[in-house]
C-alpha cells in the first residue's frame, strides 16, 4: 500500500496576524500525520538594529518587529523570497495587505504547484477597472488558477496570540477541502466554523474595516456608546444591502457568523482602523502620518477599502444607497469633517417608520371615532 504523501504549508505574509496564525498552523503541522512538519513563512526582509528579520526569526522564533512577545514553533522557517518559500506548498495560506495581492500573484505564477489551494485571511477589496470590485480571493484563484477559499472572524492578532479564546469563518464551496482547512486552522482556543457562502464571507471582512473607521471618528468626538451602536448597526445593514445587490443569492445567515456581526463589533471596539480614525479626529493628522506612527509598519485596511468601494459606487451613482460608507469615504479625503458623520446618521434612510401608520391601513384612531 502506497504511503500518504503529506502536504506542505506556506504562509504568505508574517506581520501580526500572519505571525499568530503562523504560531497555530506550526503546532497543528507538527501533530497532524497528514501535514509536512516544516512550515515557510514567507518575511518581507527587514534590517533590525544591523540584523535580518529572518534571521531573527530562525534564531530566537519571534517575530520581534510585528509580534513580539510571542514564541513561534520552532518548525516555522521565515524564507525572504516568496517563490522559494512557496514553490513546495500544496496548501497556501495568504495574509498580506490586499493592496499587495496582484503583484505578489504575478510573482508566484509559474512557481507554485499547479495542484495547490489556498486559503486568504486577506481583508480588503481591490479595484476593477471600469468601476468595479474584485474579491481577493477571486483574483487568487483567476490568476493562480487554483482554488482558493476564504477566512475571515472576529479575530484581534493580538489576542489570538495569547491564546485567548474566539471564533473563526471558513467560507468554501468545496466539501472535501473544508475539512482539510478547518484542521489546519483549529485549536481548542480557536473555533472554525465552515460554510459555503465564500463571496458573503470575504465581503464581510472587507466591509468591516469601512464602519470600524466611523466608529473610530465617533470615538475621536467623544460621542459614546450609544453614537457607536447607531454605525455599527447602520454599517451593518449597508454590508448587508451591498452584498445583496452585487452578490446576490448569499445567506442572510452568514452575517450572524463570526466574520459577520462579531468582527464587526469587535473591530469597531479593538481594531487598528477604529484606533487610527480616532486618533485623526483627536490629533487632526492626516490618516497616512497617523499610519506610520501608529502601526510600525503595518498597513490601514479601512480608508483604502472605503475609497475602492465608493469608487465602485460612484461609477453606478448608488453612492445615495449606501450614505454611511460614503460619508467615512469623504472624511477620510477631507471632503467632510467627521462632526458631519452626524448628520449622516440622522438622515439614513434606515431610521423610516417600518410600522404602517393607523390611516395607512384604514384604522380610524380612536381620538377621531370617540363621541364629541
Amino acid at each position: 500500500m502506497s504511503k500518504i504523501k503529506k502536504k506542505q504549508v506556506c504562509i504568505i505574509g508574517s506581520g501580526n496576524w500572519g505571525s499568530a496564525i503562523a504560531k497555530i498552523v506550526g503546532k497543528n503541522a507538527a501533530r497532524l500525520p497528514h501535514l509536512e512538519d516544516r512550515v515557510t513563512m514567507y518575511v518581507y526582509e527587514e534590517m533590525i538594529n544591523g540584523k535580518k528579520l529572518t534571521e531573527i526569526i530562525n534564531e530566537t522564533h519571534e517575530n520581534v518587529k510585528y509580534l513580539p512577545g510571542h514564541k513561534l514553533p520552532e518548525n516555522v522557517v521565515a524564507v525572504p523570497d516568496v517563490t522559494e518559500a512557496a514553490k513546495e506548498a500544496d496548501i497556501l495560506i495568504f495574509v498580506v495587505p490586499h493592496q499587495f495581492i496582484r503583484t505578489l500573484c504575478a510573482t508566484l505564477l509559474g512557481n507554485i504547484k499547479p495542484t495547490a489551494i489556498g486559503l486568504s485571511l486577506i481583508k480588503g477589496f481591490d479595484q476593477r477597472e471600469g468601476g468595479g470590485i474584485d474579491l481577493i480571493s477571486h483574483i487568487i484563484t483567476r490568476t493562480l488558477k487554483i482554488q482558493c477559499a476564504v477566512l475571515m472572524g472576529a479575530n484581534l492578532a493580538g489576542e489570538v496570540a495569547e491564546e485567548k479564546f474566539c471564533e473563526t469563518t471558513i467560507g468554501c464551496r468545496d466539501s472535501h477541502l473544508a475539512p482539510i482547512l478547518r484542521d489546519i486552522i483549529q485549536t481548542d482556543y480557536f473555533r472554525v466554523v465552515v460554510v459555503d457562502d465564500e463571496d458573503a464571507v470575504e465581503i464581510c471582512g472587507a466591509l468591516k474595516n469601512i464602519v470600524a473607521v466611523g466608529a473610530g471618528f465617533v470615538d475621536g468626538l467623544g460621542l459614546g456608546d450609544n453614537t457607536k451602536a447607531a454605525v455599527i448597526r447602520l454599517g451593518l445593514m449597508e454590508m448587508i444591502k451591498f452584498v445583496d445587490i452585487f452578490y446576490p443569492g448569499s445567506k442572510l445567515s452568514t452575517f450572524f457568523e463570526s466574520c459577520g456581526v462579531a468582527d464587526l463589533i469587535t473591530t469597531c471596539y479593538g481594531g487598528r482602523n477604529r484606533k487610527v480614525a480616532e486618533a485623526h479626529v483627536r490629533t487632526k493628522k492626516s490618516i497616512a502620518i497617523l499610519e506610520e506612527e501608529i502601526l510600525n509598519g503595518q498597513k490601514l485596511q479601512g480608508p483604502i477599502t472605503a475609497e475602492e468601494v465608493n469608487y465602485m459606487l460612484k461609477s453606478r451613482n448608488m453612492e445615495e444607497k449606501f450614505p454611511l460608507f460614503t460619508a467615512i469615504h469623504e472624511i477620510c479625503v477631507g471632503l467632510k469633517q467627521p462632526e458631519q458623520l452626524i448628520s449622516c446618521l440622522n438622515n439614513h434612510p434606515e431610521h423610516m417608520c417600518r410600522v404602517p401608520l393607523a390611516a395607512e391601513e384604514g384604522i380610524v384612531a380612536a381620538s377621531d371615532s370617540s363621541p364629541q
